[in-house]
Formats: structure tokens, sequence, C-alpha cells
């Protein structure tokens, strides 16, 4: 099931406490995505970065209506609780290009 971003509270530094439709609340790092590199360049402007809004149509936080992270990933990340199955088959082509999609 996917749980919607219903409010998010800018914590300092790259931290952001977000809650769900569930009730369940978490705060997120998001400094590691400054190592990501591509969109999240944009990160390394704390002033970009602290600019996010919720868009409630897709249930996440954004920046500028450019720049997203699936409520999913979030949801993981500020709960601890698992990926859905889909998303952890295509992690796992994604951290190992190695792994053959078919199987």
């Amino acid at each position: 099931m996917i749980h919607d971003v219903i409010d998010a509270v800018y914590k300092g530094d790259y931290r952001i406490e977000l809650k769900f439709d569930d009730g369940k609340i978490g705060v997120i790092d998001f400094s590691k995505y400054l190592k990501r590199g591509g969109v999240f360049k944009k990160f390394k402007n704390i002033e970009y970065f602290r600019s996010f809004q919720i868009n409630k149509e897709i249930g996440t936080i954004t920046w500028f209506d450019e720049l997203d992270i699936a409520p999913e990933t979030l949801y993981a990340e500020a709960t601890g609780d698992r990926l859905p199955s889909w998303m952890e088959t295509e992690e796992k082509i994604q951290s190992n290009p190695a792994v053959d999609p078919t199987w």
C-alpha cells in the first residue's frame, strides 16, 4: 500500500520530518541525496532544498514541481518499513547492474 505524505516540517540541515496518511511520522536526512548527483545536485543550494512543498495530487513532497521522491521511498526511509516488493526488485537492479531484471 502506498501512503501519502500529509505534512512535512523542515528540521534543519537536510532533515525533513514527514507525516503520512496512516499517522506514522519520521525524519529523513536527505544529505545522502547530495552524493547521487543528477537532478539532486540542486539540493546543494540549501535554499532550494528548503523550498519543498507537499503535492497532494501525487502524495509526496516536491521542489518547484520539477523534482520529487516517490512516496514509497519516503515512507520506507521515514518509518523503517520495507519498500514494496516491486520496488525492492528495482532497487536491486539499480544498485547492481549485473542483476538480470528478467529473473
